[in-house]
């Protein structure tokens, strides 16, 4: 069985990041995405918008990246925001209480 592959593209813009997650992200790549997050707040990046409309699966480990990027942000001031989530990271997010990841309403940022 091939590894789950995740591919990270990062675009600045000022103290602003774009960061779009392509494939899989789980327990294999979750450092990928982990070691991108801090180099943007390494680099100062104060805002970080992640786009998961390519993404085609996330698990616990995702979420887990997701939050401790949050909480890192949120220490400096900084903010952390998730773009167009499938519906199951949507419900996910939900059900762990973490709903201050998404991005605008739910239901208008909600992808089936």
């Amino acid at each position: 069985m091939p590894l789950p592959q995740l591919t990270v593209f990062r675009h600045d813009q000022g103290p602003r990041a774009l960061i779009t997650l392509a494939g899989a992200l789980d327990l294999a790549t979750a450092p990928l995405v982990r070691e991108v997050l801090a180099g943007c707040l390494h680099d100062g990046v104060l805002a970080i918008d992640i786009d998961l409309t390519p993404l085609t699966f996330c698990d616990c480990s995702g979420l887990n990246v997701f939050l401790e990027a949050s909480l890192n942000l949120a220490v400096v001031g900084g903010s952390l925001h998730l773009h167009h989530p499938p519906a199951v990271v949507v419900r996910v997010v939900e059900i762990t209480g973490s709903g201050f990841l998404l991005s605008g309403s739910n239901s208008a940022v909600v992808r089936n």
